[in-house]
């Protein structure tokens, strides 16, 4: 018995023998080591030239950017997955002209274009060169801007149609920086019809509005009509503060308009024609919390001496800073009459509607020898900071 159990496990082992180690001097090193995966932040730094920390940035920005806008995926992209994409994406931005340092800041901004389509960015970017007629410098600037306009749709139409409304790239931009999907946005179903709303109620300059405020462009029409209709009871369309009325009501519910009225009313003691008047003058009262204008107004009665119905009459006083503007030129208007060097009686709403450095041309530095500290007490007050006496 014992000898026919030995018998079997040497069969066993002859017919299974195990594995011998490998001959070949590179197989050792093919089983033992793997692929390193792609590190985005190692390629932008070794490709991009971004420093480690830049990098980090980046491939921070590029995750929480990819969850936002991909919400319902996993925070993968296959097209960073490898550098095959992304050095395809440096290709086409070096092949219309951009520079190292361009490329670099361009992808520092956005990293997610380095997985955008190569078979959709690449004629694009053409377009803004041929097409739309952009040069090197002004295609980086679109590309630090608004990149992901060129990565999301077919920018290079609304591009066109909205350096012809605004006048040059440079607004575009700014306008783009104040509205984030406002290259994006549909120009059928949103950008046209609303303008057309505008020119439809008469406002006089359409185009100054919407610099002013883009993102009343990219409302939905409805929407847009129903704010205009509230804002011309504010004021006039053909008013150049229309445009100023409407984004103010495009951010202020009918509820909260009325509460706002009787604010004003209750604190100033006026009626509800006078209110009408003042909101006609300066809509954008209407935008500040009652907080804030409680405290203007305390402070331009109790400490400026100004009568309630001085400042319904000039609300425009509302609206300047307490603490940069208000606060500190009346300290300073203070000291000059304690020192007999302004009239008693000058007046205090002309000097807050001067400009900063027509100020201080005007009522600091010509004083500077006969009241020293006036230039440092207006500076700490300016930076919110209580001076020391002057």
């Amino acid at each position: 018995m014992l000898r026919l159990r030995s018998s079997f496990l040497s069969l066993v082992r002859a017919a299974s023998p195990l594995p011998s180690p490998p001959t070949h001097p590179c197989a050792w090193r093919f089983l033992s080591t793997h692929p390193a995966p792609f590190s985005l932040e190692g390629y932008l730094v070794t490709a991009c030239g971004l420093t480690p920390a830049e990098a980090r940035k980046a491939s921070k920005k590029a995750s929480h950017d990819l969850s936002r806008e991909t919400p319902n995926k996993l925070p993968y992209s296959p097209r960073l997955n490898s550098a095959s994409n992304p050095d395809a994406i440096l290709a086409l931005l070096s092949g219309v002209g951009l520079s190292r340092a361009d490329i670099a800041a361009v992808v520092s901004a956005d990293p997610l274009l380095l997985r955008a389509s190569v078979k959709n960015i690449g004629p694009r970017l053409l377009a803004l060169r041929d097409r739309v007629g952009l040069s090197t410098t002004q295609i980086a600037r679109f590309l630090l801007v608004d990149s992901r306009a060129l990565r999301c749709c077919d920018v290079v139409p609304r591009l066109e149609f909205f350096i012809s409304f605004y006048g040059s790239l440079e607004k575009v931009l700014e306008a783009s920086k104040r509205n984030r999907i406002l290259l994006i946005a549909s120009l059928e179903r949103s950008i046209k019809p609303n303008i057309a709303l505008f020119r439809q109620w008469g406002v006089r300059d359409v185009a100054q509005l919407c610099s002013n405020f883009p993102r009343v462009l990219t409302y939905n029409p409805q929407r847009v009509k129903e704010f205009l209709a509230r804002a011309e009871q504010l004021v006039p369309p053909t008013s150049g503060l229309f445009g100023q009325a409407v984004s103010v009501i495009a951010c202020v519910s009918e509820e909260k308009l009325a509460a706002k009225l009787e604010f004003f009313k209750r604190t100033l003691g006026c009626s509800e024609s006078e209110v009408s008047t003042a909101v006609s003058k300066t809509p954008a009262i209407i935008a500040l919390s009652d907080e804030i204008l409680l405290r203007k107004i305390e402070f331009l009665v109790n400490e400026a001496a100004m009568e309630p119905r001085y400042i319904v009459e000039r609300p425009v006083l509302l609206t300047y800073s307490l603490e940069k503007r208000l606060v500190p030129r009346h300290n300073v208007l203070t000291v000059l009459k304690e020192k007999r060097l302004l009239s008693s009686n000058t007046n205090f709403f002309r000097i807050i509607k001067l400009g900063e450095e027509t100020f201080k041309s005007k009522f600091i530095d010509c004083h500077e020898d006969s009241v020293p500290g006036l230039a440092d007490a207006y500076a700490a007050a300016h930076a919110g900071i209580v001076p020391s006496k002057v």
